[in-house]
């Protein structure tokens, strides 16, 4: 009751050399992710029925948003955990050490399939990587090796095999960890398939990666926000349209949208388990440790995440559509949560 009552009361934290007195915060707040959002949410509501803790509160921001707010400091009004799509960057853990935020500890979840979806009113797409790129780099390369601005204004001018309607992309903003995730695996595997983007990159790594990652301004890629569900609705509404999101959406939404399939593969967990389906990546959460036995919970919390009930074969995230990894991942980073080892 004493414990309690402190936490209720003040809290301090011996931070940048300093003991800073904190007012208390009694609840888990994390952030980041959308993808990796209603993962974390299902833990979060079941932590917060098994245990005398309260449920966390997770703000769904986008990667990018996520590492912004953790990395502002150390201290009750900073988040104590964020959700990526994506690894840390060596420019955020820097920016992360510059205000204090120096022992990070990385905990890997699982993996996602990124997923080109349509409305199930039409044939699914048949796509290679090589017309993903064509379809929504802002330049590409001409049978020369010029780069002009891209021209195509259909599938079909993409490629003959494809459908004559519009190119309508919706997908996510620069904060996203999925755009990151997904301009690194099917525009940049697309990019690579022209010789002269193939040779360019061998010549000058950020030339290439200009290329391969500036996607479309000209309405055909539209940016919908981190809100994945609202694309799938905008999906609904026009048949014609493309969405960009993480496969545990599609799963959750199969009834009424489908995955194009990309170099041949579908989009489906035994795909993306076993790597045959190319665009596919790692999801993460990151623990601030300061934070660890300050905030009540925090071990409670990791513990629930990382136990087989929660990210086995057989676990609960599974049947959201969340990946497992193999056994070996799965022991490798339950024991860094046990010793929150740092990056």
């Amino acid at each position: 009751m004493k414990k309690k009552m402190l936490i209720a009361g003040a809290i301090t934290l011996s931070v940048f050399g300093t003991t800073v007195a904190q007012a208390a915060r009694d609840y888990i707040e994390i952030v980041g992710s959308s993808t990796v959002y209603p993962f974390a949410t299902v833990v979060a509501e079941q932590f917060g029925k098994s245990t005398s803790y309260k449920t966390p509160k997770i703000e769904s921001t986008g990667s990018g948003g996520g590492f912004k707010l953790f990395c502002g400091g150390v201290g009750v009004e900073y988040p104590d955990i964020t959700n990526a799509s994506r690894a840390i960057k060596k420019s955020e853990i820097e920016r992360c050490a510059a205000a204090g935020v120096k022992d990070i500890v990385e905990v890997k979840i699982g993996y996602d399939g990124i997923v080109l979806a349509t409305s199930k009113a039409k044939p699914a797409l048949q796509l290679s990587e090589k017309d993903i790129f064509m379809a929504l780099a802002k330049e590409v390369p001409t049978a020369d090796g010029n780069l002009i601005a891209n021209p195509y204004k259909t599938w079909k001018d993409v490629n003959p095999a494809l459908p004559n309607t519009k190119i309508e992309v919706l997908g996510p903003p620069p904060t996203s960890g999925t755009r990151d995730a997904f301009v690194e695996l099917a525009m940049e595997g697309g990019a690579k398939k022209f010789d002269s983007l193939a040779e360019l990159k061998k010549a000058d790594e950020k030339a290439f990666v200009k290329v391969a990652h500036t996607l479309r301004e000209d309405g055909a890629y539209i940016e919908a926000g981190e809100n994945d569900n609202l694309i799938v609705q905008k999906l609904q509404a026009n048949p014609d349209a493309v969405g960009i999101f993480g496969f545990s959406f599609l799963d959750q939404n199969s009834d009424i949208v489908q995955g194009s399939f990309i170099n041949g593969q579908e989009p489906t967990f035994d795909a993306i388990a076993d790597g045959s389906y190319p665009v596919s990546r790692p999801l993460f959460f990151y623990v601030k440790k300061a934070h660890v036995d300050v905030i009540p919970g925090m071990k409670e919390y990791l513990g629930e995440f990382t136990s087989e009930k929660s990210w086995g074969p057989e676990g609960y995230l599974a049947d959201k559509g969340m990946i497992p990894m193999p056994d070996a991942e799965r022991k490798e980073y339950a024991a860094t949560v046990k010793s929150l080892k740092t990056l």
